[in-house]
């Protein structure tokens, strides 16, 4: 209770400092029109994944990682491919890790600040995006004290980055929160929000709903009371399709291999009788008589546009994507070009998970970066080799 209790006077506390942002700073600095011009700079993007975040090898986040993974020739490659923005993955675990939340080395902004001066160069926007791992975010979910500690780092970080181009630098608050209490995520948002918002008056937020940042949680959600932000979703919908054969998320997956999209009754029934669990061959049977196919999705991510035009706040989608290992390339590509072309449809901007990783649109070989064409396709984009 008295956790609950804390979070709801700091939620208040953050609300009404907010409130007063929007008719002085905030609002001083971007009219709505100015605001739409930079939700048109977020129309068609791409992850940056496994750089400053989800690195698992046991050097861990090191100099030649960061200088190495994602190179200038990939950032090129992306600006090639029709991309306008890259939504680049931060973990501040690292950055946290033997310093106080607000004092973020000079090394690591060294790294951080050559890979967004890289981005920018090739005049694309970034989002920075922090992205951490789930142990992080349990504990924002269950300790006041560690919130105030995440908050004094966005502060230090909205701070560094203040001075640079606000019409092409976002900050996302916190990537795919694990809060099962929505009312504690309020909270918790608007009082990080309130942090940034303090040190980087010039700067636009990107907000989310309080788990995993899905569809029906952005539904859910009360805006922030300030008019310079955008607020996103992310759509993988539905998991047993797009996440077939992972080995993280929902154990049965594993042994999902093969399902094909749009869904069908007779093609789920084949897969289900590889399934051993009688629960997990349920799954698989309800995906076909789903039907999941254009229409499905459109109806969901209608939802979400209808929510944006009722609140009169901007909406993007910056994640959805495939798994590559063992989905069927055409299914794939159908896929993606279904939620593109629903997203573009209701006017919402969007970014692919991800560049060179296991939702891929370029795969590595000998140390350089192919574009997956197929995918470009889906996306509505064309490689232009030489630009």
């Amino acid at each position: 209770m008295r956790c609950i209790g804390l979070l709801t006077i700091l939620g208040c506390f953050a609300s009404s400092f907010l409130s007063a942002q929007s008719s002085s700073v905030s609002a001083e600095y971007l009219s709505a029109s100015g605001l739409a011009s930079r939700v048109a700079r977020l129309r068609h993007g791409i992850n940056a994944s496994e750089w400053f975040a989800q690195v698992y090898d046991k050097r861990g986040y090191t100099r030649e990682h960061f200088q190495n993974w994602t190179t200038a020739d990939d950032v090129v490659l992306i600006k090639a491919m029709g991309f306008d923005h890259v939504r680049l993955s931060v973990n501040p675990q690292p950055m946290m890790a033997n310093h106080p939340p607000d004092e973020i080395s000079s090394e690591y902004f060294g790294y951080l600040d050559a890979a967004v001066k890289m981005i920018l160069d090739q005049g694309l926007s970034v989002v920075i995006d922090l992205h951490p791992d789930s142990e992080f975010k349990s504990q924002l979910a269950k300790e006041d004290s560690f919130v105030q500690q995440f908050a004094d780092f966005w502060r230090a970080l909205a701070q560094h980055y203040s001075t640079w181009d606000a019409e092409r630098v976002f900050f996302e608050i916190l990537n795919e929160p694990e809060f099962t209490d929505r009312y504690r995520w309020y909270g918790v948002q608007a009082r990080l929000a309130a942090a940034i918002r303090e040190r980087a008056p010039k700067h636009t937020i990107i907000a989310a709903g309080a788990r995993w940042s899905n569809d029906d949680e952005l539904v859910f959600l009360e805006p922030l009371r300030d008019p310079n932000v955008i607020y996103n979703f992310h759509f993988y919908e539905p998991h047993i399709f797009t996440h077939q054969g992972a080995t993280w998320g929902a154990y049965f997956w594993h042994w999902v291999k093969g399902l094909h999209y749009p869904s069908s009754p007779e093609a789920a029934a084949k897969v289900a009788a590889g399934v051993p669990d009688a629960v997990d061959r349920l799954a698989v049977i309800r995906y076909g008589q789903d039907h999941w196919d254009a229409v499905r999705i459109d109806a969901d991510i209608t939802q979400v546009a209808e929510w944006a035009q009722h609140n009169q706040v901007p909406v993007v989608c910056n994640e959805f994507g495939v798994y590559r290992a063992y989905a069927d390339p055409n299914d794939r590509a159908a896929w993606i070009r279904d939620v593109r072309t629903a997203l573009e449809r209701h006017g919402v901007g969007w970014t692919l998970w991800d560049y060179s990783g296991s939702f891929g649109v370029a795969t590595k070989k000998d140390g350089r970066s192919v574009p997956d064409e197929f995918t470009l396709r889906a996306l509505g984009l064309t490689h232009q080799a030489g630009k």
